[in-house]
């Protein structure tokens, strides 16, 4: 398998929204409709003597992250602030937990030092619920 490990499925039940847990600076966050983060690094080739690279070189790794969140859950975060901008809130981190299901290990990423880059409403006529993504400054993730 190319060196890589091979976990299988337990019992067909793979991860998903339905056993995610997001936990904000402690509290369990309900009113979630989607998140997403990842970090990329810059990794170059390094050439040296002939055609093919002898070695590569690591750069920085960029992490970043969004979040949208109902107008219900927003509101409560807001409460945090000391001057009701979510951009005003202290740095704080994001735990990211797959709950077991059958017996499986709980998977656990942190996303840490996040701060809301952006603040604002989206809504529109018809709506019967109000979900709005923002975009996180994130310090780093850790990935278990």
């Amino acid at each position: 398998m190319n060196g890589l490990r091979y976990v299988p499925e337990i019992n067909g039940v793979v991860h998903s929204w339905g056993n995610l847990v997001v936990n904000i600076s402690g509290v369990v966050v309900t009113g979630i409709t989607q998140l997403n983060y990842k970090d990329s690094q810059t990794i170059d080739n390094i050439y040296g003597a002939g055609q093919h690279p002898v070695g590569r070189g690591y750069g920085r790794i960029e992490p970043s992250a969004s979040i949208t969140l109902l107008r219900s859950e927003v509101e409560s975060i807001r409460a945090a602030s000391p001057t009701g901008r979510l951009q005003d809130i202290a740095p704080f981190d994001v735990i990211v937990q797959f709950i077991p299901v059958n017996g499986q290990k709980i998977v656990t990423h942190r996303i840490r030092g996040a701060q809301f880059r952006d603040d604002g409403l989206e809504i529109s006529e018809g709506d019967t619920s109000n979900a709005t993504q923002f975009e996180l400054v994130v310090r780093n993730i850790e990935w278990r």
